[in-house]
């Protein structure tokens, strides 16, 4: 469905450390990082896509996140533990919760899911739908 997902940061260099970890703890790949643009990609498993991309804007203007419920990315995990651990590590790196991890059943009864936001204010999720 998707081909890439782009997100805007202001500082590369903090977004650059906060999604490196995350990533491999989702278990996503790297495809590419260019710091002379900035910009750095991952991309799903088999690839080559879609892909997260992560940059300073291409209009040279500051990025700026959607309010609180218009934009949202969610990753899927592949485990309950896998959520808690991206959800501890998010925070370790300068994230902010949204809602720590736990079931949310008004979307279905095995949606387990936290949601944070990262340093630049983009917000995300990390959900996994399989039973515990």
């Amino acid at each position: 469905m998707f081909s890439h997902v782009f997100l805007g940061v202001n500082d590369f260099e903090r977004a650059l450390a906060f999604y490196t970890p995350l990533m491999e703890a989702l278990g996503i790949e790297t495809r590419f990082c260019d710091q002379s643009r900035p910009w750095a990609g991952w991309q799903s498993t088999p690839g080559p896509r879609p892909l997260l991309l992560i940059g300073k804007p291409h209009d040279g203007l500051a990025a700026q996140p959607g309010n609180g419920n218009g934009n949202m990315l969610a990753f899927l995990a592949e485990s309950r533990a896998t959520v808690d651990r991206a959800f501890d590590l998010a925070l370790s790196q300068g994230g902010t919760s949204e809602g720590a991890p736990g079931l949310r059943p008004e979307y279905h009864e095995h949606y387990y899911g936290a949601y944070f936001r990262d340093p630049d204010g983009n917000k995300l999720c990390v959900v996994c739908h399989a039973p515990a």
